[in-house]
């Protein structure tokens, strides 16, 4: 190619001119000039290349970076950590029963459904909800009254936010949800989370934004049940725009997600925590001096410098002095891994032992209260079993167990259920989203608020502690509270036989490998 040219060149310039006598002195001198022209236009096309080259690359990392995360972010209405509220007020909320009984010692809490009403009577700009369940609405109740009152309408609120002009965004793992196709059709946002794909598990998240300043995070959902046949509880925390804003984040980390068959590589500024177990949020809860942060789960969904749900139980527990309250509906630490195409089932000791060493090592007081349902594993007494036997024989080591059962359930499981999941000590409380089952923190999303207040329990006076702890102690003392052992005695008093245990047993558990394990326990000698 270079001789062509360099021929084409040598004639192009002899042809200028053509009636002229050619030197041949003076030919050279030019074809040595064209020569050296044509190598610098050469070595300038090769820079130039090189150069588009590069400008090719950049632009497609960009792409990439782009399509991995939304760089920007949601709007976040100008709210800053410099400029955010700090200065809150926290209510303890809660669902009990009608037909659950307490001794009420001091002033009833408020109802979740009114701390629900509460929310949306704030609601100025926008509402934001994510839950794992979306059954509000259900009208094939015949009952009087309808237990189904409640959630009914809540709907009807939420499908009136349009008129208001309140903008309603969800972010759910359900595809087929007829209230949610409701609600999409008066304008609401909904954007699907593929838990199935991303981590074989489910959105268990149950958290309300309103205004990007008040929030509830809590044990119950968008279910009729939450709010009638449920015993739920959770809080509502107002005008704290700075714990709004980083629970915001998880709500755009999840909204993020939406049609995505991936998790990004690339975090975006938008969906980083603001506060965690290292630097929490100081604020002031109810003109107390406190600290807060949320945290999340699982791993896969910890954006960067978010505290994972299980290493903020650990934290509160490692902090705790005295006395240590735990209230959950299933406490089972094992969790399932697929391996090889084979389910896999492990020891997951992340809580289990660290509520050994409060005991053992530290003196702490433990409290467990677990409710007994249809769908308790039985393998549950063994390692409840396995926590009391610390004690045996041990000076200032107190461990106890109990299991929450309303026995009037029939056919209806989630009738009278204990939902709660929450953690109270003398210092610290945790509210999340999970059971204290390791599968469900290694696969299911979830959130979990800790609040941890300043200073001695004398000098901070009646804080939400004390209200989360007074709620405990008056589940403990209920009748519906019983140790192993008692649940094994038939209504009178009256010992249940081995033959009447294990059709108990299938009852409760109906799989066969289930009751097995269940008789094995229950009609041995051994006693809680």
């Amino acid at each position: 190619r270079s001789e062509c040219e360099h021929e084409w060149l040598s004639v192009s310039m002899s042809g200028i001119g053509s009636s002229a006598t050619h030197d041949p002195k003076i030919d050279k001198q030019k074809r040595m000039d064209g020569s050296n022209y044509l190598v610098v236009i050469g070595t300038t096309q090769q820079k130039c290349i090189a150069i588009f080259a590069l400008v090719c690359c950049f632009a497609v990392l960009v792409a990439l970076i782009f399509s991995s995360v939304d760089i920007w972010g949601d709007d976040e209405d100008g709210i800053t950590e410099e400029n955010c509220s700090k200065d809150c007020h926290i209510v303890l909320v809660e669902n009990i029963p009608d037909d659950l009984s307490f001794s009420m010692d001091g002033r009833p809490h408020l109802p979740v459904s009114v701390g629900f009403h509460t929310l949306l009577d704030q609601a100025k700009h926008s509402i934001e909800v994510v839950s794992s369940a979306w059954d509000l609405n259900s009208w094939d109740l015949e009952t009087i009254p309808n237990p189904a009152k409640q959630g009914q309408l809540l709907f009807q609120r939420l499908l009136r936010l349009k008129s208001r002009g309140v903008k309603l965004k969800i972010a759910s793992s359900l595809t087929n949800s007829t209230e949610l196709k409701a609600l999409a059709a008066h304008n609401a946002e909904v954007h699907f989370v593929n838990m199935t794909l991303f981590t074989r598990g489910g959105l268990h998240s149950s958290f309300w934004i309103v205004d990007r300043k008040h929030i509830y995070i809590g044990s119950a959902d968008m279910d009729w049940r939450s709010l009638s046949k449920r015993k739920e509880l959770g809080v509502v925390v107002y005008n704290c725009s700075c714990l709004a804003l980083d629970l915001h984040r998880v709500f755009s980390f999840y909204w993020q997600l939406h049609e995505r068959d991936y998790i990004p590589s690339i975090w975006s500024k938008r969906v980083t925590a603001l506060y965690g177990k290292n630097n929490a949020l100081q604020l002031q809860l109810n003109s107390t001096p406190a600290t807060a942060y949320v945290s999340t789960s699982p791993e896969l969904f910890c954006s960067k410098d978010r505290t994972r749900d299980v290493d903020a139980i650990y934290q509160v527990i490692q902090s705790a002095k005295t006395f240590i309250f735990i209230s959950v509906t299933d406490y089972l630490p094992l969790v399932k891994r697929s391996f090889r195409g084979t389910s896999v089932t492990r020891y997951w000791s992340s809580i289990d032992e660290v509520i050994r060493e409060a005991v053992v090592l530290r003196g702490v007081k433990v409290r467990l209260l677990i409710s007994f349902w249809k769908k308790t594993h039985p393998l549950t007494f063994n390692f409840v079993t396995s926590l009391k036997s610390l004690c045996v024989q041990l000076y200032n080591c107190s461990l106890e167990v109990r299991f929450f059962s309303h026995k009037e359930q029939n056919d209806d499981i989630q009738l009278g259920l204990n939902h709660n999941k929450y953690m109270v000590t003398d210092n610290a409380v945790y509210i999340g989203n999970h059971d204290w089952v390791g599968s469900d923190f290694a696969i299911n999303a979830g959130v979990g608020l800790v609040v941890k207040m300043n200073g001695s329990a004398e000098d901070r006076g009646v804080t939400i502690l004390e209200h989360v702890k007074a709620t405990f102690e008056r589940d403990w003392r209920s009748r519906y509270a019983q140790t192993a052992a008692a649940l094994l005695l038939l209504p009178g008093g009256k010992e249940a036989t081995a033959a009447e245990r294990k059709g108990w047993g299938r009852y409760h558990h109906g799989n066969r490998l289930k009751a097995k394990l269940f008789r094995r326990f229950c009609c041995s000698n051994f006693r809680i």
